[in-house]
């Protein structure tokens, strides 16, 4: 495959990508890839997808939210990340992302969406309804109680914390201090003050979303993940269209060693559902 760097604008600090296209230069589609918490575009499955799917034909669209990794630095020495990061923040980076594609030449990309980006992907989809095809990949459940999930074996979010760093964030926020830094307990370690209150109260709810969401869906899961936090089977019953469900055996979540499978499963079904 072919990859372009690329950046992309948006109202405050602009994001950046990479841009995958097959070797002969001519995408018979094309996807939108939304990371996970805290993750980027070049880890995960939007390093691992774009091989596989160029051979089909699929150009990718990888790229950071501005919500990327938990804290970094772009161009100076302010902290940037996923630490700050707002939900209509992420509605936003993937909006103007799909206007990028738009600009190429793909108004209806298909949405890949990992973990968070899933979640995303849900909201995304439900606004912009021309799209194809979606891929949950370990969706989470999202919704007002998201943040409070008993933490599981991998520690994810505050859990039986959650009134603790809620009353400390809001403190904080309510003294002038939105970015104060305050350490949780689990994945992913350190939040803002501000971005942990949204995220206890916006997050999108993927089971709620699903009745809207009538284009096909494949939603995938491993064996090794919790069912009730990445509910692939819920979001199968309460689909408003066509939804189907694989369960990667002997799989976690951000699926180390079955990256092949993960990638193969998806160009099967991508393959089949745009006819390629």
């Amino acid at each position: 495959m072919r990859t372009e760097l690329i950046t992309i604008k948006t109202p405050t600090i602009p994001i950046d990508g990479a841009w995958h296209t097959p070797d002969d230069g001519k995408p018979r589609a094309a996807a939108l890839l939304f990371h996970g918490n805290t993750m980027n575009f070049y880890t995960g499955m939007s390093r691992f997808l774009p091989p596989v799917l160029t051979q089909l034909g699929i150009a990718c669209l990888a790229f950071n939210r501005r919500g990327h990794d938990v804290i970094t630095t772009r161009n100076s020495r302010a902290a940037e990340g996923g630490a700050f990061q707002t939900t209509a923040e992420a509605i936003e980076d993937n909006r103007v992302a799909a206007q990028w594609l738009a600009a190429k030449g793909f108004p209806a990309p298909v949405v890949i969406g990992h973990s968070n980006g899933g979640m995303l992907g849900t909201r995304h989809v439900v606004d912009h309804p021309q799209t194809p095809a979606l891929v949950l990949l370990s969706a989470g459940r999202g919704g007002p109680t998201s943040m409070q999930a008993s933490g599981d074996r991998d520690r994810v979010g505050p859990g039986e914390n959650f009134a603790e760093i809620l009353a400390q964030a809001q403190a904080a926020v309510k003294a002038g201090r939105p970015r104060e830094l305050l350490f949780m307990p689990g994945w992913w370690w350190v939040i803002g003050a501000e971005s942990f209150i949204d995220r206890a109260e916006t997050v999108p709810d993927t089971i709620a979303l699903a009745p809207q969401i009538k284009c096909p869906v494949f939603a995938i899961r491993g064996s090794e993940e919790p069912k009730d936090r990445y509910p692939a089977e819920e979001f199968q019953a309460a689909a408003g269209g066509p939804c189907e469900v694989e369960i990667v055996p002997n799989c976690d979540h951000f699926y180390n060693g079955c990256e092949n499978v993960v990638a193969a499963h998806v160009a099967r079904w991508l393959q089949t559902t745009l006819r390629l």
